[in-house]
């Protein structure tokens, strides 16, 4: 094992990617897209999408992350040989920063939620409003909780702590959105939910939005182009099959959204029954925050003694889909400093974090003016153009028999292979096209 770390099994590898890719959006934006999207037709296509996209930037980062060996900054330095290279390294370092800054205040609500849940249990009303009440303090507080868990956790190393928790929180993960799912199926409006879900509507499906939805969902919900698939690629040991391996972690990722979606739209619906307003003024599903914050805390209100133990399991759910992701955004900007710094990782580990939690103080303290924006700046702009640079690197500046050498290492026949037949002219030509049409669009 190198000194700097290697996933030791395959499926630990798998479930960390999977859950750096398994995040907050999967469960509260996914399905409400569903729903409002053509139900399956959609699915249908983020499915179809998924592999057309999201799957071969992927597989470009797990490349020339298991090629390199190296943090982003000194990967994309080494296979560019120049000052770019480097310079498009530091930019997703950054990025993946602010990322973690907005993500671990909503990762400290998800916190207070959970815990606001054990003290509806144990019958500590006042405690119970103040978590619930939208406050700096609380903010600030739970903020520093989730970015203390995530480092704790990143401090143990690649396979101590990254993988050991990921092996532990994922199936955990798996096993109460499946609890949940049976529960939420007993009752009263969940089948006029799963209907909304599952039935098709194909009329929908060539609507250039949709397919622009669908191909965000699919682009953004793998975490691409910040440098975490990266970074995890050069945890990834030599004899694995890169090929098949991103295929493993694209369609665990599918499956907890769709899972998801089998809970959060049948749950909705159950709402509607309960007297819950499930829809906008505007007629569509209410999504995003307000679903998770709002909707689905009024129906475990009208679920009686049962909703409080709901809540608790619903929460406890999204943590670990945060956590899941925080720890790989995290292991970014820590890979850089342990490696060109020489700094170690426990204190390279608490120094970004110091950092990232003065970030999210910032934004806590100026909610108004800072939230919005930064998940603007760096998710809707700077994430597709970051991932675009990686498929020009890939495609356009990396030598292609360097990546033949890198995909013989674990298969020797990968010439004669259907990945090797398409995946070079299409990381070249079909990704940054694709990609940039979503930029222009978001414009």
């Amino acid at each position: 094992m190198s000194a700097r770390g290697e996933f030791s099994s395959r499926l630990g590898f798998i479930l960390a990617a999977a859950g750096s890719a398994v995040g907050l959006g999967n469960i509260w934006g996914f399905p409400t897209q569903v729903a409002s999207n053509g139900g399956a037709a959609f699915v249908l296509v983020y499915i179809i999408l998924a592999f057309v996209l999201a799957y071969p930037v992927l597989m470009a980062e797990l490349l020339i992350g298991r090629a390199t060996r190296a943090n982003m900054v000194d990967a994309l330095g080494q296979i560019s040989g120049s000052r770019w290279g480097r310079a498009t390294g530091i930019w997703g370092f950054i990025t993946v920063s602010l990322i973690l800054a907005f993500y671990a205040i909503v990762g400290g609500w998800m916190v207070a939620y959970g815990v606001q849940a054990l003290a509806d249990l144990a019958g500590w009303q006042s405690f119970s409003v103040w978590l619930e009440s939208f406050s700096d303090t609380r903010n600030i507080l739970f903020c520093l909780m989730f970015i203390a868990l995530t480092a704790g956790i990143v401090t143990g190393g690649v396979s101590k702590g990254i993988e050991r928790w990921s092996v532990r929180l994922m199936p955990t993960l798996f096993a109460i959105i499946l609890l949940l799912i049976i529960y939420v199926m007993t009752l009263d409006g969940a089948m006029e939910g799963l209907k909304a879900y599952l039935l098709p509507d194909f009329s929908l499906v060539l609507n250039p939005e949709l397919l622009i939805s669908a191909m965000g969902q699919a682009f953004f919900s793998m975490s691409l182009g910040v440098g975490t698939m990266l970074v995890y690629g050069s945890y990834v040991s030599k004899q694995e099959k890169l090929p098949s391996l991103g295929a493993s972690v694209a369609l665990v990722d599918i499956g907890v959204a769709i899972l998801a979606g089998l809970l959060i739209i049948p749950a909705m619906y159950v709402a509607l029954h309960n007297g819950v307003q499930i829809y906008s003024e505007s007629g569509a599903l209410i999504e995003g925050d307000s679903l998770i914050f709002t909707v689905l805390p009024a129906l475990f209100d009208t679920m009686g003694a049962a909703g409080t133990l709901v809540a608790l399991a619903f929460f406890a759910l999204m943590i670990i889909a945060a956590l899941t992701s925080s720890i790989s955004m995290l292991e970014v900007p820590v890979a850089y400093i342990t490696e060109n710094r020489g700094v170690s990782r426990p204190k390279a580990v608490w120094l970004i974090a110091a950092a990232i939690f003065v970030c999210s103080t910032l934004i806590a303290l100026n909610f108004n003016q800072l939230f919005g924006l930064v998940i603007a700046l760096t998710t809707q702009y700077s994430q597709p153009l970051l991932g675009m640079m990686l498929c020009i690197f890939a495609g356009w500046v990396w030598k292609r028999n360097e990546i033949l050498q890198e995909l013989r290492t674990s298969d020797e026949e990968a010439e004669h292979g259907l990945f090797w037949k398409i995946w070079p002219w299409y990381v070249r030509f079909v990704c940054p096209v694709i990609i940039i049409l979503m930029f222009y669009r978001s414009l």
